[in-house]
């Protein structure tokens, strides 16, 4: 069986360092909040190209920290993507705002920037960026809505680890962006691990304070915080495994390329190669019309898919108030979305293999010119 993602496997060529960087930490008998995590914060805010980083908890923290810290007014609406993981909306209406859904570029799966503006009212405060699969929403409509109407832009970028747009890294899109560090990202750690990135340092100092129970200084609390920090541990892999970030995500573009190329299934819609070396590629996401019979066909050939994700946040019956909605296209791409294997373990045999079995599905490849040689 081809795994869609071995953990073990992609963290093997790393143990040693890995080992090292915990022996370390455990040596030092400082274990929060100590030198890891501020290396770590300098280094991963240097890699963004911004100035502030602050490490939390996990990624849902990171995007509920960011709301905290605007204290937007209970009720204020935020525009937010209607396909999307449900954390991004958990982030939402945790801090008793109120999300307003819009619809997806069926080309992109990201929020579709053209139907923004006709949802904004006079409660509106925010529009959340969700950077899915790992490619960067079209964020320069995105920034002329924000000045025109003073919005915040708050970047969900948990799979967008060294996405780019315009230039610019994931991270440096926005007021304010939510890394997730989880195992499963393309820098994951080895347990829950989170971090803001911003440019006002401001903001920066308020999340600084929140994450730490509203303390700056030991006993003395400015706001009503939390408690979500980055421990020192997660913080020492994650400084292991930074260095190995870019290599790896080169891998993902290489494979993504060939894929692009090489499936050619009349029925597999592919994602759009426009932005292949752009892309993070956490994720390499086709649609096929019937879903469950495509997986099915892959699993009994030995290749591992699954689905992100098979329920969209508003018919999720945590969110049953919002169940009437009508977004078609949401709802068609929860319907039809497989995930592939893609990532650094993956070798050319394993992707060759994956090609040849998605095309002969049912019926002989058909013949498609391709822009990628090969790996």
């Amino acid at each position: 069986m081809i795994p869609h993602l071995d953990l073990k496997q992609l963290n093997r060529p790393y143990q040693a360092e890995i080992a090292e960087a915990m022996q370390r930490v455990a040596e030092s008998g400082w274990y929060v909040l100590g030198k890891e995590v501020v290396s770590f914060e300098k280094r991963w805010a240097d890699y963004c190209g911004i100035s502030h980083c602050i490490g939390v908890a996990n990624g849902l923290n990171a995007l509920e920290l960011i709301f905290k810290a605007y204290d937007f007014p209970e009720g204020s609406e935020v525009i937010v993507p209607a396909n999307t993981y449900i954390a991004s909306i958990l982030s939402v209406t945790s801090l008793g705002l109120k999300p307003v859904w819009v619809e997806p570029d069926i080309d992109t799966y990201n929020i579709d920037p053209h139907k923004i503006e006709r949802m904004i009212t006079s409660k509106t405060k925010a529009v959340l960026a969700v950077h899915l699969y790992g490619k960067c929403c079209t964020m320069k409509p995105i920034w002329e809505l924000a000045q025109k109407y003073d919005l915040k832009i708050i970047e969900d970028a948990a799979q967008a680890h060294g996405a780019t747009y315009a230039g610019l890294k994931a991270g440096n899109l926005c007021d304010a962006a939510a890394f997730s560090f989880y195992p499963t990202k393309n820098l994951g750690a080895l347990g829950d691990a989170g971090a803001v990135t911003t440019n006002d340092a401001e903001l920066a100092r308020k999340i600084s304070s929140l994450r730490n129970y509203g303390s700056t200084i030991k006993y003395y609390n400015d706001h009503i915080g939390t408690n979500s920090r980055l421990d020192e541990l997660q913080a020492a892999i994650l400084n292991v495994k930074l260095n190995h970030l870019d290599a790896e995500n080169q891998r993902r573009r290489e494979l993504a390329g060939y894929f692009l190329s090489e499936i050619k299934h009349p029925d597999v819609v592919l994602p759009t190669a426009k932005t292949l070396y752009e892309d993070a590629w956490h994720l390499f996401v086709v649609r096929h019309p019937k879903r469950e019979q495509f997986i099915d066909y892959l699993m009994d050939n030995g290749i591992q898919a699954t689905v992100h994700y098979p329920v969209p946040p508003h018919k999720q019956r945590a969110y049953a108030e919002y169940s009437h909605l009508s977004l078609p296209i949401t709802e068609r791409i929860h319907n039809e979305v497989v995930s592939l294997p893609l990532n650094p373990s993956l070798t050319n045999e394993d992707a060759a293999y994956i090609v040849q079995t998605i095309n002969q599905f049912a019926f002989q490849s058909h013949a498609a010119v391709g822009y990628y040689s090969g790996l």
